[in-house]
């Protein structure tokens, strides 16, 4: 962790995590829980017993922050060596390996011993991850505004490393986000280090992510559906999945993904459905319009695996390859979230699903791990 001054910087990013420390007690989340994207199995032990709070933190204080980032991180770091401390009075200590200044700053309490005694918390790793993935919070928050505000190509996941490992004047003063020799007070041994660091984080990526989804079972070639050319429509009954209406466009979705796959009622692919809906807890829904369904590859509330999730995958890349034709507005399963303009990230198709502050996102339906969300634009 860079101990050097952070400026005007710091103490924004100090005020963001300050905001961020209180949080409820972590759910006890299974060690393959398919909400954190770490294959558990390959994790050190104490990063494994801690990937609930891992989980539970950047769900609900950070969801832009992936908990395979956190495990990578940290392993870069200590290595998930909780009791690592340097020799130097001040120096870097736990996990994270915070210098005791900047531990300070992000609200943790400061150790009174050099080498900090066992019982302080920089050393406890429930106390230390609950100041820290604030703060590294505050840390990509900001540079994530930066990058957007200049147009740099940095990721500002990539750009949260440099930052914490060198300081984030590293990537305000580049020309890139991550500096080179002679840029942002950053001399060649400097430049070496970040970038060895950053390559080591994605090294830990490739490393502890969870398994890729299995391959689907060869699916029949399904010829290109009729396109929508109706326009927009007024939402209007019958809605084939229940009570209520549906727009010209959503109703045609709904018929070409049936004939695709089959009826969802008797389907071996599409289990149940669920279209309109007064949605009262969420009034911008697109189901309350008329505009969106809900398709179930396996039941509410579980979730799939083997062919079901393979399944589920089908109708989702499905929508997303007709997403033109069929005027998709957005799709959104296994927690992540795709529209037209989304590209996939480093770590899987679309981006991460936030959940809009509506949703719990660890949970199977509030997640859209149970089913697969598609929005219509017409």
């Amino acid at each position: 962790m860079a101990s050097g001054a952070r400026g005007t910087l710091a103490v924004a990013l100090a005020a963001v995590a300050g905001l961020l420390l209180m949080g409820a007690a972590p759910a006890q989340v299974p060690a393959s829980d398919p909400t954190s994207g770490v294959d558990a199995a390959k994790v050190p032990v104490p990063a494994r017993e801690v990937l609930p709070l891992i989980t539970e933190l950047t769900t609900t204080q950070c969801p832009e922050l992936p908990p395979l980032w956190v495990v990578a991180q940290v392993q870069a770091e200590s290595g998930w060596d909780a009791t690592l401390t340097a020799a130097r009075p001040g120096g870097a200590a736990g996990l994270y390996q915070f210098g005791k200044r900047n531990w300070a700053t992000a609200g943790g309490r400061p150790w009174e011993t050099d080498p900090p005694g066992e019982d302080a918390d920089i050393l406890s790793p429930e106390a230390h991850l609950r100041v820290a993935i604030p703060w590294v919070c505050a840390n990509l928050r900001a540079v994530t505004a930066h990058l957007q505000e200049t147009g740099k190509p940095t990721p500002p996941l990539d750009a949260m490393l440099v930052c914490h490992i060198a300081g984030c004047g590293r990537v305000t003063g580049s020309a890139t986000g991550i500096p080179v020799a002679g840029e942002a007070g950053c001399q060649e041994r400097c430049a070496l280090v970040i970038r060895r660091y950053v390559d080591a984080v994605h090294s830990n990526l490739e490393r502890f992510a969870a398994p890729a989804v299995p391959t689907a079972p060869q699916a029949p070639v399904l010829a290109a559906p009729q396109a929508w050319t109706g326009g927009a429509t007024a939402c209007r009954p019958p809605d084939p999945t229940g009570d209520g209406c549906l727009t010209g466009a959503t109703r045609h979705g709904l018929k070409s993904v049936a004939a695709a796959f089959g009826d969802w009622t008797d389907g071996p692919t599409i289990r149940s459905a669920g279209c309109w809906d007064k949605h009262a807890w969420n009034p911008r829904s697109d189901h309350s319009r008329g505009r969106a369904c809900d398709l179930f590859p396996t039941d509410a509330g579980t979730f799939p695996e083997g062919v079901e999730l393979a399944s589920g995958w089908q109708v989702a890349d499905w929508f997303r390859t007709n997403a033109g034709p069929l005027q998709v507005k957005y799709l959104i399963w296994q927690g992540r979230y795709w529209d037209p303009r989304v590209k996939d990230q480093p770590d899987g198709w679309g981006k991460r699903y936030t959940g809009g502050g509506i949703y719990d996102v660890r949970d199977a339906t509030g997640g859209h791990f149970d089913h697969v969300h598609v929005s219509f634009r017409e």
